[in-house]
């Protein structure tokens, strides 16, 4: 194997790969990339078994053909020292050669054919969907994902595949997030559940329209430039549905800014609060065990009969108002001893009354 190709080029698409290689055990066949360079296209993967990536390079030079495995740290960490403009990669004796001007690495190879294959996308239910859409829509539910939760799948984010549409659902029993992404192709009814680590990925990722292959064990999203896989977790993903209140009582259109600034000063010190929407005004106020105490209040012109009391944990509501884009947001309200829900078109979240 003989390449040429420019610097940055190598270096953007290692900075991706190495996040899915084994860090702490530098001898893993995972803690490798794979290189292979056939009909002028340049394909690079990595993978620590659960998820993988493929990265598809076509402004590259190949003068020979041929596949090579070697340690992705290594190789990106010789890219940090070389200046921009065209490097050489070559196989010889064993080692793989990169050489820019007049410096010289040298680095051993691993054998390729121990390094992990990548599943097919034959057989697998599929479905486009403009990835960063997918993205942005699983960064808004995100927070509300649970770690280390013994009930298995609310460690990651369940999609509900609808006939026309997809729900994201989130939950760490607190709370509830979803965000719903409408498509106009026909789906077949499914859930599948993805791992937040793989949350994490897609996010650094998608940029481009995807399409979207899946079975019970596994998703893949694919284009011309990248191929990403993740195992998927196989358990059931408790009813939602059912979680998502329908009967309330009141319900208001609230000022985003207004609110997350009146939220802020009294966060200062608490990190729960009661928050009373009266007729002209909202009232922030500690909710506090160290008998420290803060209030707050803003004008705020409305037709409300009753007041509305939510006693709320402040990160909750913050990490709706830090997700939604539109300047008015909506609560729907029962009472203070039940769960409320706040809204913004396709984004809603579900939240538990702070219990004093």
């Amino acid at each position: 194997m003989k390449i040429g190709i420019q610097k940055n080029l190598l270096n953007n698409a290692l900075i991706n790969l190495v996040a899915f290689t084994e860090k702490k055990d530098a001898s893993a066949v995972t803690s490798n990339i794979l290189i292979i360079a056939k009909e002028n296209i340049l394909n690079l993967k990595a993978t620590d078994f659960e998820i993988g990536l493929c990265v598809n390079i076509k402004e590259v030079n190949i003068q020979v053909d041929g596949i090579s495995c070697v340690n992705g740290n290594l190789l990106l960490n010789i890219l940090k020292g070389l200046k921009d403009g065209e490097i050489i990669l070559e196989i010889m004796n064993n080692f793989l050669f990169i050489r820019q001007n007049r410096s010289k690495f040298k680095l051993p190879l691993s054998n390729p054919e121990n390094f992990p294959s990548f599943e097919s996308i034959e057989n697998k239910k599929s479905f486009n969907i403009n990835s960063l859409n997918f993205a942005r829509s699983l960064k808004k539910i995100f927070p509300t994902i649970d770690v280390n939760n013994p009930q298995y799948s609310l460690n990651g984010a369940l999609i509900d595949i609808k006939e026309n549409y997809i729900n994201l659902v989130g939950t760490d029993t607190k709370r509830l997030g979803l965000y719903r992404i409408n498509l106009n192709q026909s789906l077949e009814n499914n859930q599948i559940i993805i791992p937040k680590k793989a949350i994490n990925e897609i996010q650094k990722l998608f940029f481009e329209d995807v399409q979207i292959y899946y079975d019970e064990n596994i998703l893949i999203a694919k284009n011309e430039n990248f191929e990403f896989f993740t195992k998927l977790i196989n358990k059931k993903f408790p009813n939602y549905e059912k979680v998502i209140p329908t009967e309330f009582s009141q319900s208001i259109m609230l000022p985003r800014d207004k609110f997350l600034d009146g939220m802020k000063t009294i966060g200062i010190i608490c990190d729960k609060m009661q928050i009373t929407i009266k007729t002209n005004s909202i009232l922030f106020e500690s909710i506090s065990e160290n008998n420290s105490e803060a209030k707050t209040e803003i004008d705020f012109e409305n037709n409300l009969d009753k007041d509305i009391i939510l006693r709320v944990t402040n990160k909750f509501i913050f990490d709706f108002l830090n997700n939604i884009e539109e300047t008015e947001f909506k609560l729907d309200y029962k009472s203070t001893e039940s769960a409320f829900v706040l809204s913004s078109n396709e984004f809603i979240s579900v939240i538990m009354p702070t219990i004093i």
